[in-house]
Parts: C-alpha cells; sequence; structure tokens
C-alpha cells in the first residue's frame, strides 16, 4: 500500500490517487484520515474559529495514546482565549543529542462558504482531491505530525533524540496571538531544540500529475509593513491648489512601484539556481546557472525577471497593498496614505528598507513609518548536511529520479521567531502540490489524497531518522 501512494517521477498522480482511492486503508491509514478530518472541520479562522478548541482535540488524542499530563503544556493568554496552542514533550534516550522540534500552526484563512463551491470546514473527497480549507496550509502536516507523535508513543518507539512538538495560532493574521512568537519569548527552554521541522518544503507537480521538483525549505524572507503618507491643511475643493495629499501619495506609490531593490543570493538561492538551472532546457535554465555563478548577469536576470517567483527569490520586494485618503466629497484631502507590504530577503534590516523606501520616493512631503509589528531579521539557516543528506535519501527511495534542492520561501512562516532564538528552521520534503498553489488562502483549497498519504509516511520516516541521530 505505501509504495502505491508514493508515486515516482514518471508515475501519474491521478493514477497514484485513484489507487489510493481504490486500495483499502489500513488500520493506521483510517485513524490518520479521521485525525486529518477533524483537523479540517474543526473551523480555526480568526474570526468564526477556535485554536483552542482544535487544540483541546489534539491534546485528548494523545492522553489517550498514553502522554501523561506533565508532558503536555497548553499556553495562551486571557486577552484571546480561542487562539491557544500546545506543546509535546517526547523524552529521548540519548544525554548528548539535543532535542529536534515539530512546528505546526493550527490556524487557517477565513473562508466563505457562499465563496466556495464546496463547504469550506468539511473534508471532501473528490476525483483524487481532498477538498477544504487548511487540506493544504497546514493541516495535512499537522496532522502527520500528530499521528506520528500517537503511533511512536504506542508502539512504545524509544527516540534516541527527544522530539517536541509545538502547535501554534495566529501565523496567518497580523496582530493575532502568534503562539511560536510568544513561546520563543516567554518559553525559550520548553522548545529548545538543535533544529526544527516545518512547513514550507515539499514538491511541485508539472500540473499534469508528474511530480518534478522536491525541496528543502531553507530560509525565508522577513515580513514588514510600512505606512507611507502625506498631509495637506485642505480647503474647499471648489478652490483647489496643486499641493494635494492625494495626488503626492499617488506620485510616491509610481516610485515604489517603479524601484527595484538590489539583487541578492543566499548560499540557499544560489544552490537552488544552480541546481535547478541543470534541469531546464533552454535559455531559462542558462540563465538560472549563470545567475548563480554572477548575480550581476544582465541578461540571466532580464529572463530570470518574466517569472514573478524568481524576481522575488532575488531581491527584497515592496508592494502597496491597502490605501486611504480624503475625508469628504467636497474637501481637499488633509490626508492621504498607503500600506507597503515588503517581504525583505535574507540579511537586510527593516530600517535600512525604510531609508531605501524614503530615498526611492525622495519627497521630504512624504512620511515612511514602520508598521507594528515588527519582525525580527531573517537569518538563513545553514545547509547542514546533517540536515539536507536524510532527506536527499528519502527523497530518491521516495521520488525518484526527482531533483531535490534547498529553497528559499519568497513568503514567511512562524520559523521567522524561532531562528531569532537560535533554532535553526527547515521545511522538509514529502507532500507536493500543482503550481498553481491548490487554492491555499484562496477558493476551493485542495490536497491531492497521494500528496497527503505519501507525505505521511514521508515525513514518518524522516523524523525517525533525525531522531536517532547523524550516523
Amino acid at each position: 500500500m505505501k509504495k502505491r501512494l508514493l508515486g515516482s517521477a514518471g508515475v501519474s498522480l491521478l493514477a497514484t490517487s485513484l489507487a489510493a482511492q481504490t486500495a483499502p486503508l489500513t488500520p493506521e491509514q483510517q485513524s490518520f484520515r479521521a485525525l486529518y478530518q477533524e483537523m479540517v472541520e474543526t473551523d480555526t479562522s480568526i474570526t468564526t474559529g477556535s485554536c483552542t478548541l482544535l487544540a483541546d482535540k489534539i491534546e485528548a488524542h494523545l492522553k489517550e495514546a498514553g502522554y501523561t499530563p506533565d508532558q503536555i503544556t497548553r499556553f495562551a493568554i486571557p486577552e484571546k482565549p480561542k487562539e491557544g496552542g500546545l506543546v509535546l514533550v517526547y523524552p529521548g534516550t540519548s544525554k548528548t543529542l539535543k532535542p529536534m522540534l515539530l512546528l505546526g500552526h493550527l490556524d487557517v484563512v477565513v473562508a466563505k462558504r457562499e465563496d466556495w463551491t464546496r463547504d469550506p470546514y468539511k473534508l471532501i473527497e473528490e476525483n483524487g482531491y481532498f477538498y477544504g480549507r487548511g487540506t493544504s496550509d497546514m493541516k495535512a502536516m499537522d496532522a502527520a505530525w500528530v499521528d506520528m507523535m500517537i503511533r511512536f508513543k504506542r508502539s512504545g518507539y524509544k527516540p534516541k533524540r527527544t522530539i517536541k512538538m509545538a502547535l501554534t495560532c495566529g501565523e496567518e493574521t497580523t496582530g493575532a496571538f502568534d503562539g511560536a512568537e510568544w513561546l520563543a519569548k516567554n518559553k525559550p527552554d520548553l522548545i529548545a531544540a538543535e533544529f526544527a521541522l516545518n512547513e514550507g518544503g515539499g514538491g511541485r507537480t508539472d500540473g499534469h500529475g508528474k511530480v518534478v521538483l522536491m525541496t528543502m525549505h531553507v530560509g525565508e524572507k522577513a515580513v514588514q509593513n510600512y505606512r507611507i503618507e502625506t498631509t495637506n491643511p485642505g480647503g474647499h475643493s471648489s478652490v483647489p491648489v496643486p499641493d494635494n495629499a492625494i495626488y503626492e501619495l499617488a506620485d510616491a506609490l509610481k516610485k515604489v512601484a517603479a524601484y527595484e531593490f538590489p539583487v541578492q543570493l543566499s548560499d540557499t538561492t544560489r544552490s537552488y539556481f544552480a541546481r535547478v538551472g541543470k534541469t531546464q532546457p533552454g535559455e531559462l535554465g542558462a540563465a538560472m546557472v549563470a545567475i548563480s555563478k554572477d548575480p550581476t548577469d544582465k541578461a540571466a536576470l532580464a529572463i530570470l525577471d518574466k517569472d514573478r517567483s524568481y524576481h522575488s527569490m532575488l531581491r527584497t520586494t515592496c508592494v502597496a497593498t491597502l490605501l486611504d485618503g480624503g475625508h469628504a466629497n467636497n474637501a481637499l484631502p488633509q490626508r492621504a496614505g498607503a500600506n507597503i507590504n515588503c517581504r525583505i530577503f535574507p540579511g537586510n534590516s527593516v530600517e535600512a528598507t525604510q531609508a531605501a523606501l524614503a530615498k526611492a520616493i525622495d519627497d521630504p512631503k512624504v512620511t515612511v513609518t514602520l508598521v507594528q509589528p515588527i519582525r525580527p531579521p531573517a537569518v538563513p539557516p545553514p545547509l547542514d548536511p546533517k540536515i539536507f543528506g536524510p532527506a536527499e535519501k528519502l527523497v530518491a527511495k521516495y521520488y525518484p529520479g526527482v531533483p531535490f534542492v534547498p529553497a528559499m520561501s519568497t513568503g514567511g512562516t512562524d520559523g521567522i521567531f524561532l531562528e531569532g532564538i537560535g533554532i535553526p528552521v527547515y521545511g522538509p520534503p514529502g507532500g507536493y502540490g500543482d503550481p498553481d498553489g491548490n487554492g491555499a488562502h484562496g477558493l476551493n483549497e485542495r490536497r491531492s489524497v497521494a500528496s497527503v498519504y505519501g507525505g505521511r509516511d514521508f515525513l514518518t520516516d524522516l523524523v525517525k531518522t533525525y531522531a536517532e541521530g547523524p550516523k
């Protein structure tokens, strides 16, 4: 059963999914599916849901498996009672190996029933996919973490390395109670680990069912918002003047849109472009290899910048996301402002990015201010052979012939808070998605059946390999 679900580079995702549907599930797979369904069908959105409720259910499963109350730590704050989480500690036998940490966020982006084809908070299996909010981001991995910890306990497995699991809330919503940030600030000893595994890695299909790439998420950009604003005394709209807050803001936004931050490479992105470039035909592959050797190669950059993902991987990016201005139909605007959302390349500070925006706008009438919360700078973890090596071997076993490369996320995860206290965070391979993003953060989110079951098996093998320590 396991081999039928794993697939390979040349096996159709559709055929694999159909096999998963027709072959009977083992008792362990049935339990895993029930857990996954419970997670998806427990609404954990910021508006109508509760992470605390899902954490309650997970705690009950862990205790039923044999974990004792002293191995489970619950946490929340009084102001945000529905945004709680939990930490599990499964002691290892080694006195020298440091712990490892499995990190996952339970919260999901808000989904409105009237916008979806199916009920977003029901797990629906259809045409080789599981549909529902969180099926992809990131309850498949959450379910894999919880499922393996239950199976480890029930089987009597004794890892050499202590395995910790932190399931948190607040990752998807700015201003929410972010459990990972809270743990890093308030309970660093509880989550202390040599390294952590988190979301961000995984594979990609060609859009037609063939797995073409597997990645290890190694580092990410920092997310930071800025407000640009113009002010003016205003006045009656019947006597307009050139000095107009909205016009000045519009001019500033045009300059932000036109500004390109300088090209940068990290060890992760340099390796990514070098390795993936060798597998790509034509000018795209040649450009990827060329940029990995020389980030000043303008010809290669012109080719890569046509792809918005590669464009973002090569630099800090900033984009206007919110706009406001004026106070009455018949009055000149006294104030106009916009939110600028930046994804800051590792190694750059929020202050330096603020200064770059101000310089690009070059207008003393326009202010550029930091918007809370201010996240820590992105600290890319090393390309550690002890992390990368075991994953590479398992990729070769599960997905023979599929390239495996390190990749930097252009988005953001809670891993940045752990890296801020010295815990390197990696997003392991295992499951996979389609080029269209599978509806994550959008409508009709889905995850292939084969990816869910295969990812569970892959992650279990990977965690056990890491838990036994370096060979």
